[in-house]
């Protein structure tokens, strides 16, 4: 007798196509839900890291006023000695320009200007006084941050 050889099909391992595009269209929803909130965070601690810096700048002129009896570098003048950060973050692309918006002997307003990729924050330019008053300025017309909502430590 002859021996017939039968072949057999088995059915082969691994994802059809439809598998495969169901968990593709997962992967899409995910991340779309997920990529703004990453945004939202990043822009929350570039802020963070802006009004540390402020404060920072705000502490070493009160320092240099305890020191010299004034603010400014001269009596008369209106001009901040250098004893603070200038941008945030110090080395690289600035996210923030900090600088004086107004300056007298016995007054002060740092302000910090977004820049490059905080150009268009919701939260504005960020302000701190002599006094610690805490503030924003340049907000973007229709935005509703408050100064709790950008100045959160």
């Amino acid at each position: 007798m002859e021996a017939i050889a039968v072949i057999r099909f088995s059915k082969s391992a691994g994802f059809s196509l439809m598998e495969l595009m169901i968990t593709v269209a997962i992967i899409g929803i995910l991340a779309s839900i997920a990529y703004p909130s990453y945004q939202a965070q990043i822009a929350k601690s570039r802020r963070a890291e802006a009004s540390g810096a402020l404060l920072s700048a705000a502490q070493a002129l009160e320092r240099y006023y305890t020191a010299n009896g004034r603010y400014t570098t001269t009596a008369a003048g209106s001009t901040l000695p250098s004893v603070f950060l200038t941008k945030v973050p110090e080395n690289g692309a600035a996210y923030y320009n900090i600088a004086s918006s107004s300056a007298s002997a016995n007054a002060f307003t740092l302000r910090a200007s977004r820049a490059g990729a905080m150009v268009g924050d919701d939260c504005g330019d960020l302000t701190v006084d002599e006094t610690g008053q805490l503030g924003l300025t340049s907000k973007p017309s229709g935005s509703s941050k408050t100064v709790s909502d950008c100045w959160r430590r």
